[in-house]
């Protein structure tokens, strides 16, 4: 392949994707700040990642659409229905676009309370969903799975799924980004995956306030286990088939996140349980904190949905509510656990 692909995010993320692809295409990266662009054209970097020649920066998005049928949104979830805003008078239906965004979309009136907001289903949104909303984009993917920016960009092997409801899409996508060290996966099961990509990061910050306290690395495997039981049973209240919660996009990633220091969301909890404060670390942060986010809106679509999950409660009252985080651990310990996951990969096969 060697039309040029374009990059929507010049974070750390959007670096790596840039990198990746650039082993076989050119890539044009789009990002509002011209500091930015203009360090990327100059030095070859983009959030500290060395890049080659291949990869050029613009502030113009509308570029970006005219030059590339192919475009890799790799935004904050906070800011992606913005962008796609933005965007869709330049995007049209030849266009192919692949997200890498793990979070949800929340739909509030203006500067509404999410604790106060009628929360329900139709209010929460993937980032598939919200392309379909805002674009006349009908070719939609995900890019998910155990992607930690720090060890790809050092070159270390790592893989990704690319999910769509389009063969095309999983297959173009797969074309462009595959690589000597980097593998591809295919799946169709879109929502599953962007789910799953949202919810690992709220496992992710539960084992960091474990490593934070001290409490070991059997108490980080069960937060592990019983954080992918809830995923299952979350996804299924959903509608979701569930056939990806099993896979790299999720086991998977949830695994990875969520004992890696690498990972943003588990060095929130890491630095939460010791002692640091929610508004210092998201303050001291320079990349989008994506579980901190997505904690509020399952916790209360959850609650709205009346699907009990033991792990997301616990976490939001401990975060948000003050809650004693010993006291936290121990009334995770003392729940009455019935099963284990086995039910549920039996509903999945």
């Amino acid at each position: 392949m060697s039309e040029i692909i374009g990059v929507i995010g010049g974070g750390s993320f959007g670096a790596t994707v840039a990198k990746l692809l650039s082993e076989k295409n050119d890539v044009l990266v789009y990002t509002r700040r011209n500091d930015v662009i203009e360090e990327l054209n100059k030095n070859r970097t983009l959030s500290g990642a060395a890049l080659n020649e291949r990869v050029k920066g613009t502030h113009n998005y509308q570029e970006v659409c005219e030059k590339c049928s192919l475009i890799f949104p790799i935004i904050p979830s906070t800011g992606f229905r913005e962008t796609m805003k933005l965007l869709s008078p330049h995007l049209f239906p030849y266009h192919i676009l692949i997200h890498g965004t793990k979070g949800l979309d929340i739909d509030l009136i203006g500067n509404e309370d999410l604790s106060r907001a009628t929360i329900d289903r139709h209010k929460v949104n993937t980032m598939s969903e919200v392309i379909s909303q805002e674009t006349s984009v009908l070719r939609i993917g995900s890019m998910s799975g155990p992607n930690l920016a720090n060890e790809i960009l050092a070159g270390l092997p790592a893989a990704c799924v690319i999910a769509s409801e389009f063969d095309e899409v999983i297959k173009v996508g797969q074309d462009a980004l595959k690589g000597k060290n980097f593998a591809v996966f295919g799946s169709h099961d879109l929502k599953g995956v962007e789910l799953a990509g949202a919810f690992k990061n709220i496992i992710a910050l539960g084992s960091g306030i474990s490593e934070g306290l001290g409490l070991g690395k059997n108490i980080q495997a069960l937060l592990i286990t019983r954080g992918l039981k809830e995923l299952i049973e979350f996804g299924f209240a959903l509608g979701y088939s569930g056939e990806a919660f099993l896979g790299a996009a999720g086991m998977g990633d949830m695994i990875a996140t969520a004992t890696s220091v690498h990972s943003r969301n588990f060095s929130f909890g890491y630095k939460f349980g010791k002692g640091e404060s929610v508004e210092e670390i998201l303050k001291n942060s320079n990349d989008t904190i994506e579980g901190v986010a997505t904690l509020k809106v399952i916790y209360h679509l959850s609650r709205k949905m009346k699907v009990f999950l033991p792990i997301v409660f616990t976490l939001y009252k401990t975060i948000f509510e003050d809650m004693d985080k010993q006291d936290a651990i121990m009334q995770l310990m003392s729940y009455n656990y019935a099963k284990d996951v086995d039910f549920a990969i039996t509903k999945i096969i």
